[in-house]
């Protein structure tokens, strides 16, 4: 069964890590995925930009319109994402644990189950 592990990522909380905060938390995304694809559980990641390149397009008037994003102010924002295949959902969240960003207080991790999926892969 397919998870999407969400990355929320507080702004502030950030900011105020130091380099070697930084560089621990880079390391073990390094480390994490290296582990999960040696498991076979490794599916995809991706790393966003920050809200403030977000543009959005929603149904206008005269069809669609495209404006700046983020689509609702809030204080946390999707930062990326990790795509796994497992068992279930206690795996994932056993997974999720491994995340280094479950160990800064203030960022969070979302834990989903995957209804469909078209990874364009065949």
């Amino acid at each position: 069964m397919k998870y999407v592990i969400m990355m929320q990522v507080d702004p502030a909380v950030m900011e105020n890590l130091t380099e070697e905060q930084q560089q621990r938390i880079g390391e073990g995304h390094g480390a994490f995925m290296s582990e999960i694809k040696e498991s076979g559980e490794f599916v995809a990641t991706q790393a966003l930009a920050d809200p403030s390149r977000s543009r959005v397009v929603r149904s206008g008037s005269d069809g669609p319109e495209v404006t700046d994003g983020p689509f609702a102010e809030s204080k946390e924002y999707l930062g990326g994402f990790y795509l796994v295949d497992v068992e279930n959902e206690a795996r994932a969240l056993e997974l999720a644990k491994r995340i280094p960003d479950a160990n800064v207080p203030g960022l969070a991790l979302e834990v989903r189950p995957v209804l469909f999926a078209d990874l364009g892969d065949g």
